[in-house]
């Protein structure tokens, strides 16, 4: 069935009010009728069964069938932090860690980075941020992950070290396997998860890598620097090997 999102403030007792773009392409690209069935989530995990019964010009309304917890999301939150590539390599990286259970992304910049943020950071925010709501749509995620502004090195490491498992994944010497590092805090991870949510950074370098001095740098901010096995990946292909990994790990 068609998913939408919602904010809590469009659910009024068993009716779903849907607004703007989605409801033009509920009603004008996806041609559906009064009686037609679609899948609407609030962005806090709940998804919501329901039946469209009102056509309006600016909206649509639907009547809530079923609300159940959203069975998609794994059970871990993580943010990935990605060094800016070139090109549009950005694009895939978010749609795919999306499909992966991304939780938040931030893009940084890094001493080897050749892409730099030039001006109109604004409306390319936006642009980053609808290619995540459509991966979220596609992949039936119960979130809409959010492309953060761009931040330095120094407000990454911030960030990212406050995570219960802050990754930081290099190809150089001085790591330690993902696999050994996950396994050896199974135990200490389990205990958090009864908790609350496992939370995890995931930071990923751009092209060029990361510099030796970046790497002393993050050992010292606490983050774990963990090496992806014995090939070197792309950018592009870094989040998603490592998120599913964690998947394998932690959920299935």
């Amino acid at each position: 069935m068609p998913r939408f999102f919602v904010r809590k403030n469009q659910i009024d007792g068993d009716l779903i009010t849907i607004l703007g773009d989605d409801a033009h392409h509920i009603s004008r690209s996806l041609r559906m009728a009064k009686g037609d069935r679609l899948v609407v989530c609030d962005m806090q995990k709940i998804e919501y069964d329901c039946v469209l019964e009102e056509f309006l010009p600016d909206r649509v309304i639907a009547r809530i069938s079923q609300k159940r917890q959203c069975d998609t999301e794994p059970p871990f939150c993580a943010t990935l932090y990605q060094a800016l590539p070139k090109g549009e390599k950005l694009d895939a990286i978010i749609q795919k860690s999306v499909e992966c259970g991304i939780d938040s992304i931030v893009t940084f910049n890094s001493e080897r980075c050749i892409a730099k943020e030039k001006g109109d950071e604004e409306n390319k925010l936006k642009r980053r941020n609808r290619i995540a709501e459509e991966a979220a749509k596609q992949s039936g995620r119960g979130i809409i992950p959010e492309v953060m502004p761009t931040v330095s090195f120094a407000r990454m490491l911030e960030l990212s070290a406050g995570a219960d498992v802050p990754l930081f994944c290099y190809e150089g010497d001085g790591t330690r396997s993902l696999k050994e590092v996950l396994c050896e805090r199974k135990a200490e991870l389990a205990k958090i998860e009864a908790q609350r949510e496992l939370t995890v950074s995931l930071v990923i370098g751009s092209e060029g890598g990361f510099s030796l001095a970046e790497v002393e740098k993050a050992r010292g901010a606490g983050l774990i620097p963990v090496g992806l096995g014995s090939r070197i990946l792309r950018t592009e292909t870094a989040s998603s090997f490592v998120l599913g990994c964690l998947v394998y790990e932690l959920e299935m």
